[in-house]
């Protein structure tokens, strides 16, 4: 007979975002409903239609890496090692077995040193480019910064599946610490894709806003993009109870699936196999979800799209079910925006409070939701799910429990 699964605790979050460079200063900002949308302020923006964006702004990397070590880190593996040390702050590997110990990340593309790179090459004629391009580029980068940094010598990769990345990480790790494979995962994602060639290529899509993000208001005009990263340190229940870790959250549940239909349309009932999914693995019902953090990215037909699944799923429950997009206030963070908005749903079953959908300005007929507009909203939940859609028709979708 094969063991028992194992539960699986959340013991350390570690989040840099447009909002807060650390976890309190985000949720602080997410309850008071602040926006971290704004006019862009990195890099040139003539050449750009869409000039806003949920920009990280006064992070500056040398508060955090020696100069030695700058040149071999693009922006995302930057703020992916910010939010992995403050998550693993307090957590410790020393009786943990190498083999034991892992790091599942999404993957992401150092998308500012490859922008750089293409300007240099073809824009300026530079004959040689930076020799660590390669490195600074590489998707599985931020995954190898970290295991380096904390000595993990385990299991350590990258998942890719566009803006889902992050949550199909998170949903391996949980799934490697409940079969017995890992007794201890840095997991999570992180993403730094505000660079001009990377705006102009998102803008020929349209998709996106001119302004803010104002997800399941019937007057949303699109999704704007984020940046940042969140980091969450899953353990065995069993380890963390015994050296008395602060349990923030329980991950019980991953689902996910494949539309297998179109590569930028979402198809709801491929994403609501992902949600059916997770359920099982949770072993709930639908009404036993008392949160849902929505993917909820402002657009016309995901918004739509989205209610539709929920509809679908939990029927004449979901009048009685919040389902707020902190998309509104973050962005769309891309390979961090998963494991941001499974941080905040983590926060809201510790801190007894919803974070809302700000922006909301008139109800959609076609998303009709309790999206808890415009302000935080005290609840006592203990079941919270967070739904990842990303393009390419790739699900990804996680529930947690209350801790206590």
């Amino acid at each position: 007979m094969s063991p028992p699964a194992r539960r699986v605790a959340v013991t350390g979050l570690g989040a840099v975002a447009a909002l807060g460079q650390d976890v309190p200063a985000l949720w602080a900002a997410l309850v008071r409903g602040e926006c971290g949308i704004r006019p862009i302020a990195g890099i040139p923006t003539d050449r750009l239609t869409v000039r806003t964006a949920a920009e990280l702004q006064g992070f500056a990397p040398e508060a955090h890496f020696d100069r030695r070590r700058l040149p071999m880190l693009d922006r995302t593996a930057q703020l992916a090692l910010v939010a992995a040390r403050e998550a693993m702050h307090g957590v410790s590997l020393h009786d943990v077995p190498a083999s034991r110990a892992g790091v599942v990340l999404g993957a992401a593309i150092g998308q500012q040193t490859l922008d750089a790179s293409y300007q240099a090459l073809y824009g300026e004629g530079a004959g040689r480019l930076h020799p660590l391009t390669v490195p600074r580029v590489m998707p599985s980068g931020p995954a190898s910064h970290v295991a380096t940094e904390f000595g993990i010598r385990g299991p350590c990769f990258a998942a890719a599946s566009a803006c889902a990345s992050a949550s199909h990480a998170i949903g391996l790790a949980f799934q490697m610490i409940r079969a017995g494979m890992l007794d201890v995962a840095v997991t999570g994602g992180s993403d730094a894709s505000i660079c001009v060639g990377f705006m102009r290529a998102w803008d020929a899509l349209r998709v996106l806003s001119p302004d803010f993000c104002r997800p399941f208001s019937k007057d949303r005009t699109g999704l704007v993009i984020g940046e940042g990263a969140g980091i969450l340190v899953l353990e065995d229940w069993r380890r963390a109870r015994a050296r008395g870790a602060p349990i923030h959250a329980e991950l019980i549940g991953f689902g996910m699936s494949a539309d297998a239909a179109d590569l930028t349309a979402p198809d709801a009932a491929g994403a609501a196999r992902a949600v059916r999914e997770a359920l099982t693995d949770a072993g709930l019902p639908p009404e036993a979800i008392d949160y849902v953090n929505a993917h909820g990215t402002g657009t016309r037909l995901n918004d739509r799209t989205e209610a539709t699944i929920l509809a679908d799923v939990f029927g004449r429950h979901l009048p009685r079910l919040p389902v707020s997009s902190t998309k509104s206030m973050l962005g769309h963070c891309l390979n961090a925006g998963g494991a941001l908005e499974l941080i905040v749903t983590a926060l809201a079953l510790r801190e007894g409070v919803l974070p809302p959908t700000i922006g909301f300005r008139e109800p959609d007929p076609d998303c009709a939701l309790d999206c808890v507009p415009n302000r935080a909203r005290p609840a006592p939940i203990e079941v919270a799910m967070s739904n990842s859609f990303a393009f390419g028709g790739l699900n990804a979708v996680l529930v947690l429990r209350r801790a206590d």
